[in-house]
């Protein structure tokens, strides 16, 4: 059964995630078979494959564009061993416990789900998925039955996940919402954490748990070193701190708070580097140029500044996006 195909190569991801090249080989594989089941690569490139879904705040990504997410190996290795390792914890602190899943933005492959279910007995876990976009979910549950996977998914849902209320929040074990881009740019992780965790259990846990922007400022190379000093500047945005003040009953605003770099020092600095750091389940992170979720912004600092201080804000409407103040 080809699900048990994906169940070996899982495991083989899990148990190299410090070879990447095995785990690129198993993702590859399980990518072909994804392939061969969906027909994605015969769909065309109709506007409904290749445009991304607007939500009430940010974009949901294109069906071509989610599937190709599977694609970027250090993102699917670590995420499915965090999704995979929080289960478990939550089944030693729920015995006897089916532990419920909520799945926001599972795009075409819905991996997260194709790629663990096999892991565990539908008795141990179960999957409700949510998809803004109608072209992936029609695909995600041709997927899901190919692979006889039904018995693990309780609902689906076609909506935004940005202002959509959970039937029976409370009853949810983890929230798993892949739905972000480097600098958080476009894609609306954050929105989607300002509506549902408020609806959530306290105790419901989140992968990617928490999402970082931070700067850094890098000295000149110094004669005889290859690496950039480096300094850090300052956290311009903290996801799960900025959105804890939602108890349910605010609006997302149209921005957070700005955040302000200063540039000058003694030493004239080199560049200003913006990293996105994700944070998926306990020592798991995506660190820089690991991942298209990674990808740092490096800025050249010119001299003489043309003022002392930088100032970044994160927008949430009209666009969603991280945001120069002038």
């Amino acid at each position: 059964m080809l699900s048990n195909t994906i169940k070996e190569l899982a495991t083989t991801i899990l148990n190299n995630q410090s070879d990447i090249a095995k785990s690129k080989e198993a993702i590859d594989e399980i990518h072909k078979h994804f392939l061969e089941i969906t027909k994605i690569a015969d769909l065309g490139d109709g506007l409904q494959y290749i445009a991304g879904v607007p939500t009430a705040s940010g974009m949901a990504l294109s069906l071509n564009h989610a599937a190709a997410c599977l694609l970027d190996y250090q993102r699917s290795t670590k995420f499915l061993n965090g999704m995979v390792s929080l289960i478990r914890e939550k089944q030693q602190q729920h015995p006897n416990e089916t532990i419920n899943i909520f799945y926001a933005g599972c795009g075409p492959y819905a991996p997260f789900i194709t790629m663990v279910a096999p892991l565990f007995d539908p008795k141990e876990i179960q999957f409700t998925l949510l998809e803004i976009n109608a072209a992936s979910m029609q695909v995600a549950e041709k997927l899901i039955t190919e692979l006889k996977l039904t018995d693990y998914i309780t609902e689906y849902y076609t909506a935004d996940a940005v202002t959509f209320q959970i039937p029976n929040a409370e009853k949810y074990h983890i929230l798993f919402s892949e739905t972000l881009d480097a600098l958080l740019y476009r894609e609306s992780y954050v929105p989607i954490l300002w509506n549902m965790l408020p609806q959530l259990s306290k105790n419901c846990a989140v992968i990617p748990n928490n999402v970082i922007v931070q700067a850094s400022l890098t000295f000149p190379k110094q004669e005889g070193k290859d690496t950039k000093k480096e300094k850090k500047a300052g956290i311009i945005l903290d996801v799960r701190e900025a959105v804890k003040v939602n108890d349910g009953s605010k609006t997302l605003p149209e921005s957070f708070a700005p955040t302000t770099i200063n540039l000058s020092g003694e030493e004239k600095y080199n560049t200003m580097i913006v990293d996105t750091k994700v944070h998926i389940y306990k020592d798991i992170w995506l660190h820089r140029n690991e991942s298209s979720l990674s990808i740092p912004l490096e800025m050249e600092i010119a001299y003489p500044l043309d003022a002392p201080n930088v100032t970044f804000f994160y927008q949430l409407k009209p666009s969603v996006e991280l945001k120069l103040k002038n």
